[in-house]
């Protein structure tokens, strides 16, 4: 900053032409910013080639090796040279950009590569014999005869060896793997008709498979869903909800997890559209917001989802790396996203992540001491009814039935039994807190507080929706001076902001006036109120700042209406709490995002006390 003249000499500067090789070596910098970058480039290419089988193998990282097999169509022996040429492509013919329907297009790739790495790529098309070219250092050799069956493979070999100082900002080795096996999971995700399989080749020969994953039958959501649960494990597709939506051309499907199989990071979120894996700034907004009911601050949801449209609905070459996208109406996709989780949340009702009681169950398995020295069966009803005779009087008539502190509640409606129910049959209290129930396949321990709390913030909830929001007209309105683009920005939500007890008006150029605000919030700071929901409005194209603010209030107002701990409840009482948290959606966790019960399956607790 203190130098005169920092960004031009002394002499007047002289416009100058580069030459190819810098011109790719440039180009290169903005496409391949590290191996995994290479990786994700080549296998984009042999999914867009049709291919059914692609391997991937790496070393050190992908710093001296990457190759990438598929059997997809091959390159003709006429068009290897061209292959190589930046900006030839077979997947567009250049008339319109907003018609893309393959993950390539600009034909920077393998160009880009060749000027930093020594690339080599063996192709035969059908029809044709194989054959092979290799540029090293942006200097392309001669075609060569070459053997392999009908696909391509690209060998990539000591990259950014053309420009070292580009090694100096890799990662460790480590790191460089496992950020090619993250960029190849993603792309398995997006393509689960496809096989894939990963090798680290680091010590020579065939190396090791650090990731297979094969071709999934089915349909749709069939082979999404094995995919999914070979990648992100059998918990995730264990405890996830089917997501199937629509809205003005787009399509939103995939699988969310449930609130309380929540992550302590971002690090299970992965968004795809038109099946090119994204990482965009307004998606994972959209995300966090269908599940801002239900989590807490802290905690982040895990889900893969796929928006499909038809590509002028979206512009896919507005980052160099196309890992960002821009809807033509960001507002329905936003929309979209948030709506569908939200309805697919509520009507999972009252179901909580089964890892919840996984936990549980670790918790109380003690440590292993040396081999099992019995053995016990579980005994039939029959004898169970024997030994109570033969215990005491009066047990005999608990043959079939059980041991309770309290007395069992009328049957539910349509003569079925209690037991039968998701949530079942209350059979005790606990420290006053703890609500113990029966089921057919188990028993259920209910969090009595957390639980009513839920309930009744949904009852406020429905009642705020139905009545819509008080709104408190100031006595004094409050005028707040902004920018002219923000009070623009505002004025295009008033109607929302309306609906949420917020009226604002414009005065004059560069000025809003606040004249209502919602009354269940008490005293508010207007300006401080407005700024942030404008920061939200940059954001993400849409503020969900103040309908948070409102269901916190509402939130707080449940926690002090509800059922408190230590609370001495009849039997009566537990039965009606979990019969309503069967018909009250997201009733599983509380406002908080914490479980309001756990279930434990009998066979669980009988391997628990060695009973298998």
């Amino acid at each position: 900053m203190n130098r005169p003249n920092p960004n031009i000499s002394a002499q007047r500067p002289t416009i100058r032409q580069l030459d190819e090789a810098a011109i790719n070596r440039i180009a290169a910098g903005e496409v391949i910013e590290r191996p995994a970058s290479a990786v994700k480039e080549l296998v984009e290419n042999a999914l867009d080639a049709g291919a059914r089988r692609i391997e991937i193998a790496q070393a050190d990282g992908g710093k001296t090796l990457i190759r990438v097999s598929d059997d997809g169509c091959g390159i003709a022996p006429d068009d290897l040279a061209l292959a190589l040429a930046r900006h030839a492509t077979s997947k567009i013919d250049g008339s319109d950009l907003l018609d893309i329907h393959s993950f390539g297009f600009r034909g920077e790739a393998l160009p880009s590569l060749g000027a930093v790495g020594r690339l080599s790529v063996a192709a035969r098309a059908e029809g044709f014999d194989a054959a092979e070219i290799a540029v090293t250092g942006g200097r392309m050799g001669a075609v060569k005869p070459a053997a392999r069956g009908r696909g391509t493979t690209v060998t990539l070999r000591d990259l950014f060896y053309a420009t070292p100082a580009r090694l100096k900002f890799l990662r460790s080795e480590r790191a460089e793997a496992q950020a090619i096996s993250d960029t190849v999971k993603r792309l398995a995700m997006s393509a689960p008709q496809v096989g894939f399989v990963l090798r680290d080749v680091s010590g020579g020969g065939e190396g090791r498979v650090t990731f297979r994953a094969d071709a999934e039958p089915g349909d749709l959501f069939d082979a999404l869903e094995g995919r999914l649960r070979r990648i992100l494990g059998a918990e995730f597709a264990d405890n996830a909800i089917r997501i199937d939506a629509t809205r003005e051309g787009l399509r939103l499907s995939g699988f969310a997890a449930l609130p309380t199989y929540s992550r302590g990071a971002a690090v299970a979120q992965y968004l795809f559209v038109n099946g090119r894996p994204v990482r965009d700034r307004m998606l994972i907004g959209a995300l966090r917001a269908g599940y801002q009911d239900v989590l807490a601050r802290d905690r982040h949801p895990a889900a893969a989802l796929f928006i499909d449209c038809e590509p002028r609905l979206v512009d896919v070459n507005v980052h160099p790396a196309k890992a960002e996208v821009r809807f033509r109406e960001p507002g329905v996709a936003r929309g979209l996203v948030v709506s569908a989780l939200r309805h697919a949340l509520a009507e999972a009702g009252h179901r909580a992540s089964s890892t919840v009681a996984g936990a549980t169950l670790g918790a109380m398995r003690p440590e292993p001491a040396g081999a099992r020295v019995y053995q016990m069966d579980r005994p039939s009803p029959q004898a169970r009814g024997a030994a109570y005779q033969a215990q005491a009087p009066g047990f005999a008539e608990m043959a079939g039935d059980w041991s309770a502190r309290i007395e069992d509640a009328a049957p539910a409606t349509d003569n079925t039994p209690a037991t039968a129910l998701p949530l079942g049959a209350a059979r005790a209290q606990v420290h006053e807190n703890y609500i113990i129930a029966q089921t057919d396949t188990g028993m259920v321990i209910v969090d009595q507080h957390a639980a009513h709390e839920r309930l009744v913030y949904e009852r406020l909830k429905g009642q705020a929706a139905e009545r819509g929001i008080a709104a408190q007209a100031l006595l004094i309105p409050e005028v707040v001076e902004l920018s002219e683009a923000d009070c623009a920005l505002l004025g295009e939500h008033a109607g929302d902001l309306a609906t949420l007890g917020l009226g604002i008006e414009p005065f004059g150029p560069g000025a809003i006036v606040v004249r209502e605000t919602p009354a269940i919030l008490g005293e508010v700071n207007a300006e401080a109120l407005l700024r942030d929901i404008i920061d939200e409005l940059h954001d993400g194209g849409a503020s969900g700042l103040l309908g948070a603010r409102i269901d916190a209030v509402l939130s707080r107002m449940s926690c002090h209406g509800s059922v408190r701990s230590g609370r001495r409840m009849s039997g009566d009482e537990m039965n009606a709490l979990l019969r309503e948290m069967e018909r009250t959606p997201l009733s599983g966790q509380c406002n908080h995002g914490r479980p309001t019960y756990v279930e434990l399956q009998l066979t669980d607790i009988e391997r628990l006390f060695g009973r298998t």
